[in-house]
């Protein structure tokens, strides 16, 4: 029988990271890190810069939602919650016009873990307040692992829109069609590797992200045309998009594809597409109809980072 291990906690966070501006701030805002954050709470975080200021003071970390284009602040505390930081939560989160405010603790008291369950509960469906605990543990000798626990979520922040008691005949089609897509999709270490899963939902689109919040790759399924979308969907940056089109015959030979490119000059969005007619109701075809869908995201992934 093999000699078993015991998992045991590292009390002291600051054996790691010294100096929380210094050294946990700078960890967090790695990639790979905010990530494992990001995983926890069901988000994927695209970091924009960290401190960042708010009149005297700076907030840890200023992030976007890239699922929604969203402003998420982070408060980092490597000691148990206090008064003050609970105060600079709140001025970072107005000064920042921020929807999603994220407190990442050593330890949440009972008092304040109370104070952000109070504010989840009276504060409108556009602002969620989380309070996240991180924790250390070893194994035998190994190197400390990481670990956050959500404390506290807003109320209506769940994994799955099930909790929407009355979802029409579409809006139920694609919570169907994106939870079969994520078991089928992220069974494929590839594609795993490659794009951080999302949860499925009802809308119409999953965003994939491929390390920015100005772009992304979004996938459609649009039921009413029976059409597959797989685009490089691009935030506010006109010129980013004037970029790309300079190199319209390079990316569609490397693609292999011909593309539609769509700047749309009256909003603030472009759209460089592929699409494909597909049948929905033919369930047996949802796994051929996913693979189509894999493989052009690795290829715009592939492709297009080469040129952003």
């Amino acid at each position: 029988m093999e000699q078993l291990e015991f998992l045991t906690e590292v009390q002291d966070l600051r054996k790691v990271w010294p100096h929380e501006a210094l050294d946990f701030t700078p960890w967090l805002a790695k990639d790979e890190n905010i990530a494992i954050l990001g995983n926890e709470i069901g988000m994927e975080i695209a970091v924009d810069g960290t401190e960042s200021a708010v009149g005297d003071f700076s907030v840890d970390i200023i992030a976007t939602d890239i699922a929604t284009g969203q402003k998420v602040i982070i408060e980092n505390q490597l000691e148990d919650t206090n008064h003050d930081h609970l105060g600079k939560l709140i001025t970072y989160a107005a000064g920042k016009d921020a929807q999603t405010i994220i407190w990442v603790v050593k330890h949440a008291r009972e008092e304040h873990r109370a104070a952000i369950e109070w504010l989840n509960n009276h504060t409108d469906d556009d602002i969620g307040f989380f309070l996240c605990e991180i924790h250390l543990y070893k194994v035998g000798s190994s190197n400390p692992a990481v670990k956050f626990s959500v404390i506290e979520k807003p109320n209506d922040w769940i994994k799955s829109v099930k909790k929407n008691q009355q979802q029409t005949e579409s809006q139920q089609f694609r919570l169907d069609y994106w939870t079969a897509f994520n078991d089928y999709a992220y069974a494929n270490a590839q594609f795993a590797r490659q794009f951080g899963k999302r949860k499925a939902s009802n809308k119409m689109w999953m965003n994939l992200s491929i390390g920015s919040s100005v772009y992304d790759i979004c996938l459609r399924a649009v039921k009413t045309e029976n059409l597959l979308v797989v685009e490089l969907y691009i935030r506010g940056d006109k010129d980013l998009y004037h970029q790309l089109f300079e190199k319209q015959n390079a990316i569609e030979q490397e693609l292999g594809v011909t593309l539609d490119w769509r700047e749309l000059p009256e909003k603030k969005a472009s759209r460089i597409m592929l699409t494909r007619q597909v049948d929905f109701d033919n369930r047996s075809a949802w796994n051929a109809q996913f693979d189509w869908m894999m493989e052009m995201s690795l290829k715009f992934k592939k492709v297009f980072k080469k040129y952003l």
